[in-house]
This record gives structure tokens, sequence and C-alpha cells, in this order.
């Protein structure tokens, strides 16, 4: 892939509110960026459009996907295939954008081994408390899928020192103006030396410690 754009890869616990700021990345700077659009085989929440926030196809269609190798990734979440297509990605990169997948950790590792130069990025909540909290709030999901995914939070912990830079969406205006500044200064390790995940494995301790509780009921 040879290209002026990057690659970036944003990851984050279901309920961070990656999906948001992405939103408000485009919306800001878009001429930056080109979002990919990635295939799942779950239903679209309210106020969700089929080829905006995803291409929402049957799961006979993502495995054909998979069959034919026009998946740069994908991986199965809470019963549910995700995957990023490749034609789209390949188009803007070739004309020099920045092409930003929110995608699972699963597929971020594997994207980032096909492609070394990846920024890896990871969204947290400033506390599990606050994450859970996100969670039941936005009511779209059962107490029971709500619990799976806190229980799926603690098994991506454990990836997270795989990632290159770690970003806590406390305030959203912050967080946006951060994660664009962080991509174009993203070869400056010393200027975002405080956003490496390397610098804050003591706020992931205490994350990993606070959603195990939750994992095993704890609170």
């Amino acid at each position: 892939m040879s290209n002026t754009g990057k690659l970036v890869v944003f990851s984050g616990f279901s309920g961070s509110g990656k999906g948001t700021i992405m939103k408000e990345l485009m919306a800001k700077h878009g001429d930056d960026y080109a979002l990919s659009v990635s295939a799942t085989t779950r239903g679209p929440r309210p106020g969700e459009e089929h080829g905006r926030e995803y291409f929402f196809i049957s799961e006979e269609e993502f495995e054909q996907m998979i069959k034919a190798d026009g998946l740069l990734e994908y991986a199965k979440y809470v019963d549910h295939y995700y995957g990023t297509p490749k034609s789209y990605v390949n188009e803007q990169l070739s004309a020099g954008k920045n092409v930003i997948l929110e995608i699972e950790i699963q597929g971020a590792l594997k994207i980032k081994k096909q492609f070394p130069d990846t920024v890896l990025m990871f969204v947290s909540a400033p506390s599990a408390d606050e994450l859970k909290d996100r969670l039941v709030g936005r009511g779209t999901e059962t107490k029971e899928v709500c619990a799976q995914r806190l229980s799926r939070a603690y098994e991506e912990s454990l990836g997270i020192e795989k990632y290159d830079y770690l970003v806590v969406n406390d305030k959203l205006d912050d967080c946006v103006e951060l994660v664009n500044d962080i991509i174009h200064s993203s070869d400056d390790t010393k200027k975002n030396q405080d956003y490496l995940v390397s610098s804050n494995i003591d706020f992931i301790n205490k994350m990993r410690k606070e959603l195990l509780s939750f994992s095993k009921g704890d609170k």
C-alpha cells in the first residue's frame, strides 16, 4: 500500500464513546480523513443507517465475503460478525486520505500485523463505573447484553498494551481535538509521550482490576 495517508485503527470498550468521537472528528476535520465503514451481521440500532454506521448484512452474505477474500480483517463479537471491506480502504489510502478503521481488538491486531505502520489507538471511559453507567444509560440493550459487554471489556483490556496510544474520553470536544492532534503527529512520540500506552500502565491496570470485578459479579 503506497500512499501519503495513514492507516489508523480506533478501538475501545463498548460504551467508551468511540463512535461519537469518530462522528465528531469527521464533522470537524472531515477533509483529512476517510472513515471506513465496517460490515456487520448485527441489526441496526435506532438512528443507524445502512452504509453510514455499518453495512448491515446477513450472516450468509458476510461468510460469502470471507470466502471471496473481500475483507481486510473480521471477527465475531457477542454473537455477531464485524469486518472491514478491502476495496474502500485501498481507494481512500491511494487518494492520500488518513483512513480510520473503528474495529475490535482482534481485527486491530490483524491489521497491525499486515501493515506495521498502522497507528493503533484505544479509547476508554475515565473509569469502569463510568463505562457501566454509559452502557446502561443508552438503553439500547438488555441487562444480559450489558453484562456481556462488560465481561468482554475485561477481555479486551488484556490487549491494550499492544496499542500505540490510549485516549481517555472524559470531555468529548477535548478528546476529539486530542485524537486529531495525535494522528497528525503520531510519529513524534516525544510530543505525545503522555498518551502512549506505555505511559498509562497504572490507569490500564486499575481499569482491568475494576472490569474483572464486574465480570465476576462482585460489583
